[in-house]
């Protein structure tokens, strides 16, 4: 007899499952976002040398943009095979060509070395970080969202998720250590390589962590049914109709659902590379400040953006996704103006501070962000389904952002067209998520939304664990009679 997926998990089992989530993926955004730092700070002037620094910076961004071009096909492989094979096998493979790729860039020979062959292997690396990288998003989230119970599912899959900002806070941390204990010259030299090495023995430690990980219970049961359906029709001489591949039946049958997960990560997506990937060359290029400062207000932010993205995912779990990833949404819309005005006080406290609010409203889109679109998909197309939607995302949000960003600083030698820029782009999350469905409570394992039932929220009158209607509030009530509930 199967165990429903509303039952509440052993805690030491989904904390050892998080944990694990956690530390693997925020070794492969470490890597992710150690070029994205690299890209601004040094690959500009080793890489693609100017007379120009802007265009220096614009051409290093372009590669770094051509690793977000390749997350899609990552997240079709290995959606396709992590729907077939399961989620385990796929997250070890992804950690291992992420780090294979990363150690290796620290090993490259520049272009004053070798010409044009340097940027052209970065490049050719920096697309297998980013096939790595489009899938490893997926499996990172399903693994914990289909081990955890629904009602606190939010809180639970906003831990790999938090993964972004302890890689980002990671990467950003060794570059600014080095860059404090280096002059500019021993850094550009060979101090840049140390934490592209250092990727090695990061993924020793992660393997070691990831291949503890117990597979989901949830895809078991899904191939335990299919199994025995195959068995039954076999005995019934039932000629079997081959299903098509998980990527075509998420076209065919969940294509709304990819264009909702698109439209919630745009905003999001855009926001964050902005805030920490050209605010480093905002603030290094245009306003000719130290580069430590940049990276320390990074380095900031992303603590407290580490730190706070649970909080965001267990206030889901009482809210709503819905609800939440709006909070997010509508206040990045005004502080996209507000940012800029802060950076331009050339202070650093206030530069600080000016990422970190940044941060923290991303983080209300970020933190729900993983259960919202799990619950979106059903168990036979979820890693196919969550990974397309999540990483064309990607490639219309995060890949352009800087790109997008630099060419409008260099031709309007202005801020304001970034933040109408980054003001539209948080827009876009908020119409779509308005007009979305709330998903919070589903059942992952059944198919479909119908008959999911909203976690309750804690209320006198009513007995939480039967759903009793008394012990929801009155948009609970809407929510569940929209889901079928």
């Amino acid at each position: 007899m199967s165990v429903p997926s509303s039952t509440p998990p052993r805690q030491g089992n989904i904390g050892r499952i998080v944990a694990a989530s956690l530390v693997g993926t925020t070794i492969e955004w470490y890597d992710f976002f150690l070029y994205g730092s690299a890209a601004a700070l040094v690959f500009n002037k080793l890489f693609f040398p100017s007379s120009d620094p802007l265009v220096g910076t614009l051409l290093a961004f372009l590669t770094y943009a051509v690793g977000f071009a390749a997350r899609p096909l990552g997240g079709i492989v290995f959606g396709h095979y992590g729907d077939k094979i399961g989620r385990k096998k796929l997250l070890v493979f992804s950690l291992l060509l992420m780090g294979g790729a990363t150690f290796a860039m620290g090993l490259l020979p520049t272009h004053a070395t070798i010409g044009v062959g340097a940027p052209i292997l970065l490049t050719v690396l920096r697309l297998v970080q980013g096939f790595a990288l489009g899938g490893e998003w997926g499996g990172a989230i399903l693994i914990v969202s289909e081990h955890g119970g629904d009602k606190r599912r939010g809180f639970w899959a906003s831990w790999p998720q938090a993964g972004a900002p302890g890689g980002n806070l990671l990467a950003t941390g060794v570059l600014a250590l080095l860059a404090a204990v280096q002059s500019d010259e021993a850094f550009l030299a060979w101090g840049w390589r140390i934490p592209f090495l250092l990727s090695g023995v990061l993924v020793v430690i992660g393997l070691w962590i990831r291949i503890s990980v117990e597979e989901s219970p949830v895809f078991l049961e899904a191939q335990r049914k299919a199994a025995d359906e195959a068995a039954k029709a076999a005995k019934g001489a039932v000629v079997e109709v081959k299903e098509a591949a998980p990527v075509v039946q998420v076209f065919r049958k969940s294509w709304r659902e990819v264009l909702v997960a698109i439209g919630t990560r745009f905003g999001e997506n855009v926001s964050y590379y902005i805030l920490t990937a050209f605010v480093l060359v905002y603030v290094t290029v245009h306003l000719e400040l130290p580069k430590s400062d940049a990276l320390n207000a990074v380095l900031i932010g992303s603590a407290v953006h580490f730190v706070t993205i649970p909080l965001w995912g267990a206030l889901s779990d009482r809210l709503g996704r819905r609800p939440v990833t709006q909070i997010g949404a509508i206040g990045m819309v005004g502080w996209a103006f507000a940012f800029f005005a802060l950076l331009d006080t050339e202070s650093f406290p206030v530069i600080a501070l000016a990422v970190t609010v940044g941060l923290l409203f991303h983080g209300a889109m970020y933190g729900p962000q993983a259960a919202f679109i799990s619950e979106m998909f059903d168990t036979k197309v979820r890693y196919s389904g969550a990974s397309m939607g999540s990483q064309l995302a990607s490639i219309i949000g995060g890949a352009l952002a800087p790109l997008i960003a630099v060419e409008l600083l260099k031709d309007y030698d202005s801020s304001v067209p970034v933040s109408i820029y980054l003001s539209a782009a948080a827009l876009v999350t908020v119409v779509t998520v308005w007009i979305a469905k709330e998903t919070r409570g589903r059942d992952l394992s059944k198919d479909g939304l119908v008959g999911s039932v909203p976690a309750p929220a804690v209320s006198e009158g009513g007995d939480p664990a039967k759903g009793d209607p008394a012990s929801r509030t009155g948009s609970d009530a809407k929510d569940s009679a929209r889901l079928g509930g």
